[in-house]
């Protein structure tokens, strides 16, 4: 088969002819349909720091996946040939204190598909079955692909209800994007988006933001000011720091209102300092970290919200064959896009 592998602990993928994969026991043969490129996969492709500590080639990369179930290994028994289905990334334990008491998503020693083990980049991947999600027939591959990283924003935007509150999005990458559709059809209030790029902003008033602000081009003073505008003088009731912008940050716990939730999802590139006091303690603010999806709790509410009128077709802005991953992530370089989504 076709696979874009990394073969050296240097920038770049390789497209090769590998051998087909073979599912062992309790193991799926997925034919892939659609893979979407991620961020985690952009850093590995850049070579940079964390990607030098974190992954060792060689290594077919991708975890954002969907396809047909072609072959089973011993002992499946709960999907079969010709089902659809997608794949939650994280390969959990199950025996660590975390995965007995229903928090699977921070597993101590979880492996992430397309990292620790072969992934999606390529026209088949074997799948442990308990990995898999069946996935309704009429949800496209485009979108049936993403849903492990929509299953983030979920995660993150209603980790508390939202309905009828305010929301500000900092940050309109893929899963900002996604969040901003989410809150939409959760019923949220009015939802403000923060971003620095006037294209993702674009986006970001297609999947349901009420009001865009250019971080990049609006002094933090007066976006807060904007924001305090648009929300009677209160501030927001929940923040969704997308980013890990220090600035935005700071700009999230100061624009949302005494007694509000922020979700920090963003990752910073290093420390940040915060005045605790003033921006937390004294405000009453709940704040939440948020890593990957509740499993699988995430996907069944996921599933739902699909149901509910879930629109995320304008995130997806590239389509492209395997063979074109270098412009893909070029574009995610650039920013100029939504998600990039590759068929073999």
């Amino acid at each position: 088969m076709q696979a874009l592998v990394k073969t050296k602990p240097e920038p770049g993928l390789t497209q090769l002819e590998v051998p087909d994969p073979r599912p062992g026991p309790a193991e799926v043969l997925v034919r892939v349909k659609a893979t979407s490129l991620c961020g985690t996969d952009a850093h590995v492709y850049r070579w940079d720091e964390w990607a030098r500590g974190r992954i060792h080639p060689p290594r077919i990369l991708g975890h954002e996946v969907c396809g047909e179930v072609v072959e089973l290994g011993a002992g499946v028994s709960s999907v079969r040939p010709g089902d659809y289905v997608a794949a939650e990334s994280h390969i959990t334990c199950g025996q660590c204190f975390q995965c007995r008491t229903g928090q699977a998503h921070v597993c101590r020693t979880f492996r992430l598909l397309g990292i620790d083990v072969d992934g999606s980049y390529a026209e088949y991947v074997a799948l442990p079955e308990r990995v898999l999600w069946k996935t309704s027939p009429d949800i496209p591959p485009e979108l049936a692909c993403v849903q492990e990283p929509l299953g983030n924003a979920v995660y993150a935007a209603l980790v508390e209800d939202l309905s009828g509150c305010s929301v500000l999005i900092s940050g309109c990458g893929p899963t900002g994007l996604f969040a901003a559709a989410v809150a939409r059809v959760a019923g949220a209030s009015v939802i403000l988006a923060t971003d620095i790029s006037e294209y993702r902003l674009g986006l970001a008033k297609q999947v349901g933001a009420d009001h865009v602000l250019n971080a990049k081009t609006g002094r933090p003073e007066a976006i807060a000011g904007a924001i305090l505008d648009l929300t009677g003088g209160e501030g927001v009731d929940c923040a969704l720091e997308m980013s890990g912008d220090p600035g935005s940050l700071h700009q999230a716990f100061r624009s949302v209102k005494n007694g509000g939730r922020v979700t920090l999802f963003g990752i910073p590139t290093g420390p940040v300092c915060f005045d605790l006091p003033n921006e937390i303690i004294f405000k009453g603010i709940r704040v939440y970290g948020v890593t990957g999806r509740r499993l699988f709790n995430t996907w069944y509410r996921l599933a739902g919200l699909f149901k509910a009128g879930l629109d995320i077709r304008p995130v997806i802005t590239h389509r492209l064959p395997l063979a074109d991953f270098a412009q893909g992530f070029d574009l995610i370089q650039s920013g100029q896009c939504g998600k990039v989504v590759l068929f073999p």
